[in-house]
């Protein structure tokens, strides 16, 4: 069983970057589809990006796309989320996630994805 660890949240400045890390351990993740997902107090879990196990197809929310990459280095069983030109609205917990074997490659629903992090917590000064 694979767990999830998430890091690299904090404070940033609206208009800087940030990089979150999520750490897999207990097995490789190299051969499943990650996704981050995050969400604030009161609202649904709300997808931000995907990617492949090889790491060459990634997806986007249409709300991040442009300032969002994500990446991954299975060597390192490890998969990056960075941000660029950050919002005041991008503050959130966010949270990356293992996709479910027989769910459409690209989904963005979170019931599709299981063996959720503990979430590291972004905050956006102005």
């Amino acid at each position: 069983q694979v767990q999830l660890v998430e890091s690299g949240g904090g404070l940033v400045q609206a208009g800087g970057s940030l990089k979150l890390t999520c750490a897999a351990s207990g097995r490789s993740f190299g051969n499943y589809v990650v996704g981050w997902f995050r969400q604030v107090p009161g609202k649904e879990r709300e997808f931000v990006a995907g990617i492949r196990w090889s790491g060459a197809y990634t997806y986007y929310a249409d709300s991040v796309k442009g300032r969002v990459t994500v990446s991954r280095d299975n060597a390192k069983n490890t998969v990056y989320l960075r941000m660029n030109k950050v919002k005041p609205e991008d503050p959130a917990v966010y949270y990356c996630a293992v996709k479910f074997r027989n769910t459409p490659i690209a989904t963005t629903r979170s019931a599709d994805y299981g063996t959720w992090g503990q979430g590291t917590q972004v905050t956006v000064s102005s």
